[in-house]
Parts: structure tokens; C-alpha cells; sequence
């Protein structure tokens, strides 16, 4: 069965509904997007023996064999299947989980070589090349959170995601990489402690180059085995379900590298992607560029998506790179890409293949999330399919994230000649349904950490910082913080070296976790913070009296009964009193967070727990606010009392450094 792109309905807001019942399953029945369950190598018994049923896609070879452990590496053949598919298999008696393997192929011309499995479900760990036989068994402990995760995960919760590099997050004292159960355990405990709902892994599939921080992959069903076994990745998702934190998966569609033993001239010809280089190479990431419209290596693709989230119980994807998947001139001078049929520079197979993406990924899993990394403005990425979207659940917002960036590296001096870089995010804020990522890709490469981006000295810097993350997590949209941004890191990420752990020691550091603890439970607590992320009524500016060039000021409304917050930020170390805010109606606004407070590291300059509206007319309302807004600070305000929140909701203990 091909499923239509039409068949693919998010809401109008684009979060997927569930399809009908009939349609989703014979989606689930669909072989197509399903052929791990025939290819690659699985345990298996015939003819009263043990072994393993081996099956590969090379429709070019002259010839295919199977060589491994279970056979001295000597070529054992497999037959071509009669029906055209382009698959050869056969059956290996004696060999067994944990073996490792490869395919001999002889292509039409030329000598043999040998090929890792495109869709082995376990490799060697680098710099071995081969794959290996691997059991998916694993008994589940997740069931609640299943049960709960469509609920969970709605438009209207919130989402505050924790991006994590597996390999240099934390480390064994000798320097030896964690497995991924270990880490597990202690992101579990981290993130209860600082209130994220979700984890982020960047990619965890086999990849044979460190440094590419997983980008550059070979082995696209099988997690690297750096940090363990598929039952090891298993229990660090299993474990982080049962501590009620999704995990979302960094997939890379976009591009792979040309290693020998990988799917560069899978076949002796150019299966997975295009003969011509104008079409198949990338320059920008010297790699190989997938060939979307070959109907194989789109259902390959889609295949893998549905896989990770089967097997491993994924709550969703980061798809990499879309930007670079959606035209043709991505990082291409003007003579190295061919427009496509109608002369424009649309990569039309892969709009299809996205869209397909979408439809097959929701139509089988629709509670889980598939975010696009998309740095364009490309229309309709988080928008139905059949409205012309891409049909994605939501997209990073690279423009705020670029904005805000430049805007908070400024001296203080300057900002007021740049409110604009602030402001302008509100005003598309709601054309798709955003995540706003301060990501790993910020803090490499010389860009500094987000900590030292800020100017001043230390003081200044850390009450930055922490303004910056008040301005995020009060800003509509879904949020996302690389690791290390949680307490201030102050060297710049590099995957070497595990974070600066120490610092938490020090109290501007372990006031700025505080700080993004509290952020994170008052943005799960109040409606208003999270409720309308995706609406343009859960938004209005704040009216001020007075021109305030680096005061930014807006509100949040939940609607209903659901209350409203107001967000103040002072991006000068100069603090303003006597600040007076336009309010609709009288009542007492409780001062929920101030980034300011001596708690977390700042002056202590305040309210005193909140204000009493006055009934003066301000910006255009009948009653107004007078208070004091704090140097560099963020202040909120919410007309609900946080004491009738449930006490349980906040952290019996600060933050603290996880560990074993």
C-alpha cells in the first residue's frame, strides 16, 4: 500500500490528529516502511537448526555473500530473490547473536569488496567496520508513560527540552566513555532536579568519525556501540520514562559520509545516492547526499524513522539539516546545482519524501513529535500536508535564536539601538508552532559559550545569562537548552572534554541552575506559560508609560480561567524604578520569578513578593503597576497566587551535580 500525502491531517495548529482506525492499520501493515523486519540480520531457525537469516538490498551485484565470525570470513553465497526486489538472502546455520559480519559484493564490473550492513541493528565499535548479529529483545518497564505520552506531549503542555551529547555530557573517572544505562540513571536524576520534561540526544547511530558528533552516519539502525548495547540504549529511554522525561532523537536524512565499508556505491553503483555530484555531494559537509527520489531509499529512510521509534521507544525526531534537504543551491556556488523541472531551486523529491515522512511517522505513531531543524522561511513547515506543509509537529525557530544571540552579545551601551532584534520574533511567533533552541551549534567553533557571549564582568555576565533564559522561557514557544547552558558553562562545548561540573561550586553558577530550575516549574505550573505556545491570543504586549529603549514587556494569557503572566526584561545593568505597567483590571500581581534575587545570584533587588494595581490610567488600560525592575533582570508577574500550587510540584532540594 502507498499512503497518499492527503491522508495526513494535523490540526490546524499542526499537531497530528489520530488517523482512522482502519487507515492507521493498514499503515502499521505496510511492508514498504517496514522492510527491517526482513533485511539485515535476524535469529532465526530452520530446518530444526539455530543461526541466522541474512537478507540485503543490491539490485546491481553480480554476486553477494555473507562473511563473518560464524564462518572464518570465508564467502558463504546468498541467492537473488526470483521476484526482482533486488534483495539476496540465505540462511547461516551456527552463527549467533554477537557476531560480527559483513557482505562480500561483487559488483557488475571489478573486483569484490566488502559492505557493512545497511541494516544491521548492531556494529562494531569503532574503528572496527563490521556489523553485528544483535537480538531487539527487551522487557519494557514504560508503560505509564506510554499510556500518558499523547497527553504529555500535546501543543498545550509544556516542553522544556535538554539537549545532551552522550560522549563528553559526563565521563568515568579514568576518562572512559558512560554506558548508556549509566546515563540514563544520571540524567534522570538531573533533569527531575532541574525540571526538564524532555532529553535530547544528538545522533546515536554508528558513526565512525567521533568528531562529527554523529552526524556523519554509517550504520543507521544500529546505536553506537561507544556507550554499550541496544538493551543498554533501551533501559536509558526506559529509565528516563519511568522518571516521567521524554527523549527525543537528534535523525540525520540529510546526508552520510562515503566510508568504504558504508552505503557509498552500496552496490558498485550509486544506490543510496545521486550518480551526479552536482545533485549527490555536499560541500559544505564533504558527504553524500541520499537520492529521495528513488522510492528504495525514501522507504529506507521513512523505515528507520518508524524503527527507532518501535524498538526503542522514542518520543519523537529532530530531523537535521531540512534546509539542506529542501533546495537544490544549499551551500552551492551557482554553477554546482541543477533547478529543478520548473527551473526553480526547490528540491521537489524532497518535499515528497518529508511529506511521506510525516504521514507514515503520525499515522503510526501519532503521540510522538517530529521537529524540524529548518533555518529558511520556507511556508508551512509545521502545517498539514494536504494544506501544502511539510507536515511537521513543530519547527526550531532559528531566527529568534539568531536575534537574541546577536542582541545579547552587544555591549550594554549599544542594545538601545537594537531593541528591534528582540522584538521582531513576536511578530511571526505564531506562523508555525516553534521550539526556540539555544543548541549545541551555538557554543563551537569559537562562538564562546552562551556564558561568555555575555558582556561585562563575571557579575554582569551571570545576571545576563540569566536574563537571557527568563526572556526565552517567558517568550511563546516550546524551549531548549544544550547541556551546560543549565548552570553557566563558561568555556565553549567541545566533545573531548566532559563539562565544567566544578563550577557548580561557585554561587553565581549554581545560581543560575536555581534559576533555570524555578524557570522550568513555573513554566510547567502556570498555564499562562505554556497553554497558547502555538496561539496568537495567548500573546500581548505589556503597554508601558514611558520609552524604555532596552525594556522589553508582554504578557502571557492562558484564557479561561487559566490567568495571565506578565514578562518585564531589562537588558541594562541599570535598574528602573518606579516603573509603571497598563493592566485591564484591578487585583494584586504576585512576583513569581525575579532573576534578580540574591538566591540566585543577583542583587536582590525586588517587589517584595508582588503589587497591588493602582486605579490610574496607563497605556491605554484603566488600572496600572508601579514597581521596580531590577538591573539585567527578568520579572514576572501572575495574577494567580503561586501558593495554591501544589508544593509537591517544586524541588524538595536545589539542583545539584548528578552522579552515580
Amino acid at each position: 500500500m502507498i499512503l497518499h500525502a492527503e491522508s495526513f491531517r494535523p490540526s490546524a495548529g499542526g499537531a497530528p490528529q489520530t488517523l482512522v482506525p482502519a487507515l492507521r492499520a493498514s499503515l502499521r501493515a505496510a511492508d514498504h516502511h517496514r522492510t527491517f523486519e526482513v533485511l539485515g540480520a535476524h535469529l532465526a531457525e530452520q530446518s530444526g537448526e539455530t543461526g541466522v537469516a541474512f537478507s540485503v538490498w543490491a539490485p546491481n551485484a553480480r554476486d553477494v555473500a555473507v562473511i563473518g565470525d560464524f564462518n572464518h570470513w570465508t564467502p558463504q553465497p546468498l541467492a537473488p530473490h526470483a521476484d526482482g526486489s533486488g534483495r539476496w538472502s540465505g540462511f547461516v546455520a551456527g552463527a549467533s547473536a554477537g557476531d560480527c559480519y559483513k557482505y562480500r559484493i561483487t559488483p557488475q564490473h571489478g573486483p569484490a569488496f566488502d559492505k557493512a550492513d545497511p541494516v544491521a541493528f548492531r556494529a562494531e565499535c569503532p574503528p572496527g567496520t563490521a556489523s553485528r548479529v544483535a537480538s531487539l529483545a527487551y522487557s519494557w518497564n514504560d508503560d505509564a508513560w506510554m499510556a500518558e505520552r499523547g497527553r504529555r506531549q500535546a501543543a498545550d503542555q509544556p516542553i522544556s527540552i535538554y539537549e545532551v551529547h552522550l560522549g563528553s555530557w559526563q565521563r568515568g573517572d579514568d576518562g572512559s566513555y558512560l554506558n548508556y544505562a549509566e546515563i540514563g540513571r544520571r540524567l534522570a536524576a538531573h533533569c527531575d532536579a532541574m525540571g526538564f520534561t524532555h532529553v535530547e540526544l544528538m545522533p546515536v547511530a554508528e558513526h565512525p568519525f567521533y568528531g562529527s558528533w554523529g552526524y556523519q552516519v554509517v550504520s543507521y539502525f544500529a546505536p553506537s556501540a561507544r556507550y554499550g548495547s541496544p538493551q543498554d540504549l533501551m533501559a536509558l529511554v526506559d529509565t528516563l520514562h519511568q522518571h516521567g522525561i521524554g527523549v527525543l532523537l537528534d535523525w540525520v536524512p540529510s546526508h552520510f559520509p562515503a566510508d568504504a565499508h558504508g552505503l557509498a556505491t552500496f552496490d558498485g553503483t550509486h544506490l543510496y545516492e545521486h550518480e551526479d555530484r552536482r545533485l549527490g555531494f555536499h560541500p559544505q559537509w564533504n558527504s553524500l547526499i541520499f537520492n529521495y527520489g528513488r522510492y528504495e531509499v525514501r522507504d529506507f529512510l521513512i523505515g528507520n524513522a518508524l524503527f527507532w521509534l518501535q524498538h526503542y521507544h522514542f518520543d519523537g525526531l529532530r530531523v537535521d539539516a531540512v534546509a539542506s534537504m529542501l533546495y537544490l543551491d544549499f551551500a552551492r556556488d551557482h554553477d554546482q546545482w541543477v533547478p529543478n523541472e520548473h527551473g526553480g531551486n526547490q528540491n521537489l523529491a524532497a518535499v515528497k519524501f518529508l511529506q511521506e515522512l510525516n504521514t507514515a511517522v503520525y499515522g503510526a505513531f501519532p503521540d510522538v513529535h517530529v521537529i524540524a531543524e529548518e533555518s529558511s522561511s520556507w511556508e508551512g513547515v509545521s502545517r498539514p500536508v494536504d494544506h501544502g506543509g511539510l507536515g511537521f509537529g513543530m519547527k526550531w525557530n532559528m531566527g529568534w535564536m539568531n536575534d537574541t544571540l546577536r542582541y545579547v552579545e552587544r555591549p550594554h551601551f549599544y542594545r538601545e539601538y537594537h531593541r528591534d532584534e528582540l522584538a521582531f520574533s513576536f511578530w511571526y511567533a505564531f506562523n508555525e508552532n516553534f521550539v526556540l533552541p539555544l543548541s549545541h551549534d551555538e557554543v563551537v567553533y569559537g562562538k564562546g559559550s552562551l556564558y561568555a557571549k555575555q558582556p561585562g564582568d563575571d557579575w554582569q555576565r551571570a545576571a545576563g545569562l540569566r536574563a537571557l533564559y527568563g526572556f526565552m522561557w517567558g517568550h511563546p514557544g516550546k524551549k531548549l537548552l544544550f547541556m551546560g547552558g543549565e548552570f553557566g558553562q563558561v568555556e565553549e562545548w567541545h566533545h573531548e572534554r566532559t563539562l565544567d561540573w566544578h563550577l557548580w561550586a561557585q554561587h553565581q553558577h549554581s545560581g543560575i541552575a536555581k534559576w533555570v530550575g524555578d524557570l522550568n516549574r513555573y513554566y510547567k505550573l502556570l498555564p499562562a506559560l505554556h497553554r497558547r505556545d502555538f496561539e496568537r491570543d495567548g500573546f500581548s504586549w505589556a503597554p508601558l508609560d514611558g520609552d524604555y529603549k532596552t525594556v522589553v514587556a508582554f504578557q502571557r494569557h492562558a484564557g479561561g480561567d487559566g490567568g495571565n503572566v506578565i514578562v518585564l526584561c531589562n537588558f541594562t545593568p541599570a535598574p528602573i524604578d518606579g516603573l509603571q505597567v497598563g493592566v485591564a483590571r484591578a487585583g494584586y500581581w504576585h512576583e513569581i520569578l525575579n532573576s534578580d534575587a540574591a538566591h540566585y545570584g543577583g542583587s536582590g533587588v525586588g517587589n517584595l513578593g508582588g503589587i497591588a494595581s493602582e486605579p490610574q490610567h496607563c497605556g491605554g488600560q484603566p488600572h496600572r503597576l508601579r514597581l521596580t525592575l531590577p538591573p539585567l533582570s527578568v520579572v514576572m508577574l501572575s495574577d494567580r497566587d503561586p501558593a495554591s500550587v501544589p508544593y509537591s510540584a517544586f524541588p524538595s532540594s536545589s539542583p545539584s551535580l548528578p552522579t552515580s
